[in-house]
């Protein structure tokens, strides 16, 4: 049985095999990895491990009040990583652009129904924070993206050019 837990330095090997799944430079949503972090080294690793687990922080940069913060959870089971996925929050623009909720599935992971399963469990935490309006977003050709955001009542708001091509942009109500 699979279970969401918070990203951890003991598992390291484990998320470097399921990078290595996804192939060089591909992007893995739902683990908040950002270009400049070295996670190939134990120490770079344990810092980007360490970063995720950090308090919300103020919207300063938006000049916005409120904490703008992400909790990440690592789909895992017998100890192998699936997967990862991202619940952020808060009033920032970031949110606006790519929504409340990233995941995403390693390649031979896939099709399982991990991130329905998941994008679940994360509905549970928004609902927690007392979230109660979500917008998720998704690359218009990923059809197994749209199935699963629309099993778990995304309703299409509409399709939207990005830097990084069209999308479809999804809002779940709690």
């Amino acid at each position: 049985m699979p279970e969401l837990i918070a990203p951890t330095t003991r598992l390291r090997s484990a998320w470097l095999e399921a990078r290595a799944d996804w192939g060089p430079g591909a992007h893995e949503d739902g683990f908040g990895l950002r270009a400049a972090d070295e996670v190939d080294s134990p120490a770079g690793f344990a810092a980007w491990v360490a970063r995720l687990a950090e308090p919300p922080q103020p919207d300063q940069a938006q000049g916005r009040p409120g904490p703008v913060g992400s909790v990440y959870r690592w789909i895992v089971e017998d100890g192998r990583v699936h997967g990862g996925i991202a619940l952020r929050y808060g009033p920032g623009d970031f949110v606006l652009r790519f929504g409340h909720i990233g995941y995403g599935i390693r390649p031979s992971s896939r099709r399982r129904g991990l991130a329905a399963w998941a994008l679940g469990r994360m509905l549970d935490e928004a609902r927690a924070r007392d979230l109660g309006r979500l917008l998720l977003v998704c690359e218009v050709g990923n059809v197994g993206s749209v199935r699963t955001i629309e099993r778990l009542g995304g309703v299409l708001e509409g399709v939207q050019d990005t830097e990084f091509g069209a999308v479809r942009r999804y809002w779940i109500t709690l």
